[in-house]
């Protein structure tokens, strides 16, 4: 009887095991928000550039997850990236609300920040939010760098 105990124990600690795997790997995934039944308001934005922003990337105001980013596509028309983000109901902004592409840390994770308005109305779903500010690249600002540094070694002569 004592080795059916000490199997169990063994099978139910493998369990908890492939249970805590599958947690971490959810987590890395970004799909650890278990909230996918919370009710939802889709609004899109255009961004000139969107660096290394990616689907259910997280959707901040004030540092605090208000939604995520349901999907990146170019739009042919305007030759800008097409972001359609999923916001949380309990969360209302102004129609002037601007959004822009940060990074956590230097070369963390990216993920897009909305700053409040003042206007009196909300956006709805479907609406689309007119100031944006597009994502720094690192390499783009290194070789502006490396190119004014060459500018002002040839011009010094």
């Amino acid at each position: 009887m004592e080795r059916k105990s000490l199997e169990f124990l063994v099978g139910l600690f493998v369990l908890l095991g492939f249970a805590a795997l599958l947690f971490v790997s959810l987590k890395a995934a970004n799909l650890g928000n278990f909230n996918w039944g919370a009710q939802t308001y889709e609004v899109s934005a255009n961004f000139d550039d969107v660096g290394g922003l990616k689907a259910r990337a997280p959707v901040k105001s004030a540092g605090v997850v208000v939604g995520r980013v349901r999907s990146i596509a170019f739009d042919p028309q305007t030759f800008q990236a097409r972001v359609v983000m999923d916001l949380d109901s309990a969360y209302q902004f102004p129609v002037d609300s601007s959004a822009k592409i940060l990074t956590s840390g230097l070369l963390g994770e990216q993920y897009i920040g909305i700053a409040p308005g003042g206007e009196d109305g909300n956006l709805k779903a479907g609406s689309r939010i007119e100031m944006t500010q597009s994502a720094l690249v690192l390499e783009n600002l290194i070789s502006q760098l490396l190119y004014s540094f060459a500018e002002k070694g040839g011009s010094s002569e």
